[in-house]
């Protein structure tokens, strides 16, 4: 299943108030920079947005990769722009040195390639040049404010540059949500936004054309503990309204049982991904239209010379 939203998107996207608690994201990025390599559903993710990228007919000449050692995308955006310069940007002093070890895992060396990728924090980004191309790969959602990263890559991008990006949507996970409903245990997971706010926020963050589309993946385990592992290797809980204490065997047992009485026919575990993608240009800026304008005798007989020498158009 899937489906695509483009064109009339609101100028002023209402801001999306999120339960979300920044010290838990901390945890997570932390825990996860321990990890050797990403997620396999991340990488996956990564492998279907790269075939979108047959529609952007520019190839950039620098790019930036928006935590890279997340989204698991190197090795894929060197292969599709292997001429390109590329930057990878990071949000903790901790990721930035992981990725910094797996660089040469991460990326295929051919006779035209470049040097390495620089791997910057986010922090560090003041003198960054601008770039033709942004691409992040399952990181929106773990994203505090979205608007203000959408905002911060509109302001790294060249005219004409585009941004690629996925996420989760608010159709993940909807297997767990309804068991800790029915149990009634607070959220199992922060608030995911809708591909239709995010379509907006691209707009109000400045970029032009947006295209918003997404797609429903079911992934299925053996067993609880194996689906349970899995979900530990892809984030956490960024809720501020999760379960504060330290959860019990007890406990732990009784969500296993849950998760076990929603298998299918073949004994298996199922568990939806809803996958949101996007990707927008920078346009260039606009010249306010004011009531009055001026323009001096030098520029006009400019405009003159020029309409004269192509001949009016």
């Amino acid at each position: 299943m899937g489906g695509q939203y483009t064109g009339a998107m609101t100028a002023s996207a209402p801001r999306i108030e999120r339960s979300f608690d920044p010290i838990a994201l901390a945890q997570v990025l932390s825990r996860l920079a321990r990890r050797p390599e990403p997620a396999w559903l991340h990488a996956e993710v990564a492998r279907r947005m790269s075939q979108r990228l047959e529609i952007i007919r520019m190839q950039p000449e620098r790019l930036i990769e928006w935590w890279p050692g997340l989204g698991g995308s190197g090795s894929i955006l060197a292969e599709a722009y292997p001429r390109a310069e590329r930057q990878w940007v990071e949000p903790t002093q901790a990721w930035q040195e992981r990725t910094r070890g797996l660089q040469p895992a991460w990326w295929r060396r051919t006779p035209w390639s470049r040097s390495a990728p620089d791997v910057l924090l986010e922090e560090n980004l003041s003198d960054t040049p601008e770039v033709p191309l942004i691409w992040a790969n399952m990181m929106l959602h773990a994203a505090v404010d979205p608007l203000a990263v959408l905002t911060r890559w509109h302001q790294l991008l060249s005219v004409d540059g585009f941004v690629m990006f996925s996420c989760l949507g608010p159709d993940s996970l909807r297997e767990l949500r309804a068991l800790y409903a029915r149990e009634g245990w607070p959220s199992p997971h922060v608030d995911f936004v809708d591909m239709h706010d995010l379509g907006d926020m691209l707009v109000q963050a400045g970029f032009a054309d947006p295209v918003m589309d997404q797609e429903q993946l079911t992934l299925t385990w053996p067993d609880a503990p194996a689906l349970l592992a899995e979900l530990r290797q892809i984030g956490g809980n960024l809720s501020a309204e999760r379960f504060s204490g330290l959860r019990t065997p007890r406990w732990y047992r009784q969500l296993c049982e849950g998760l076990s009485e929603t298998a299918s026919t073949n004994d298996r575990i199922p568990l939806t991904f809803e996958i949101v993608y996007g990707h927008a240009f920078k346009a260039p800026p606009r010249v306010p239209v004011r009531s009055e304008t001026t323009v001096s005798l030098q520029d006009m007989k400019g405009m003159v010379r020029r309409a004269r020498t192509t001949g009016g158009r």
